[in-house]
């Protein structure tokens, strides 16, 4: 489904991913973790065409999608939900929403799609019509997550969903990707900072380290690899 094969990226002279290979299934969900500055978010962001790499290709069902701009990928049914939600913050939850289904195969799903996010969040439809900017930070990250939903996207990236959110909201969040896992017809790839609970949900999972891929392999392998208990779960 995805592809990304030697994937050099750069800020200017600063080079962040070195020789980046990665693969996503259909319908499987892939965690990547890693420390603060291993270029997990960059790596999302060059798939999403944001950024351009320097070297390597990056494929969507055997399209080369390396230099395509961000919303030709879109249109092709890959979403990023971005860290720190990039939410239209003075229109209506309803409005961010509908904004959300703008590619043709969504927009011809929107009432659909937008009931199925309520089954998800709830308190969305409760606040359908609240300033999206007057909502609480979780609130604001099932309305990111929600909006990426109503792309109706093959391939969802999260980047740190459970960012900055109280225990018990990142519970709810993990609950909801539980049930997105389980339940609908795409690929999950899930950047996320609390790596027992990511590795725990993954079908498989990269430990990314310095900008390169330092391990890889099933969720259950990596949360049982000595290296990854002592360095990142803190367990001796």
């Amino acid at each position: 489904m995805l592809e990304v094969d030697n994937l050099d990226v750069s800020y200017g002279d600063l080079q962040v991913l070195w020789k980046v290979k990665l693969k996503v299934n259909p319908e499987e969900l892939v965690a990547i973790c890693g420390s603060n500055g291993a270029g997990k978010s960059t790596l999302l962001k060059t798939i999403a065409g944001i950024i351009k790499p320097r070297h390597g290709s990056i494929k969507f069902f055997n399209e080369n999608i390396t230099n395509l701009p961000p919303h030709e990928i879109v249109s092709r049914g890959v979403c990023l939900v971005p860290e720190g939600r990039n939410l239209f913050p003075f229109l209506t939850v309803e409005d961010n929403l509908n904004l959300g289904a703008w590619r043709r195969e969504a927009e011809k799903r929107k009432a659909e799609t937008i009931q199925r996010v309520f089954e998800l969040f709830p308190v969305l439809k409760e606040r359908r019509k609240q300033i999206a900017g007057t909502l609480s930070g979780g609130e604001q990250q099932m309305l990111a997550i929600g909006r990426g939903l109503m792309s109706c996207p093959k391939l969802l990236m999260l980047d740190e969903p459970s960012n900055g959110l109280a225990p018990k909201l990142v519970k709810e969040m993990f609950d909801v990707l539980v049930k997105l896992k389980k339940e609908e017809d795409m690929a999950i790839v899930l950047v996320e900072q609390n790596i027992q609970l990511a590795l725990k949900l993954a079908h498989r999972a990269y430990i990314f380290e310095n900008g390169r891929v330092a391990l890889e392999g099933t969720g259950e392998d990596l949360i049982g690899n000595e290296y990854v208990r002592k360095i990142y779960l803190g367990v001796a």
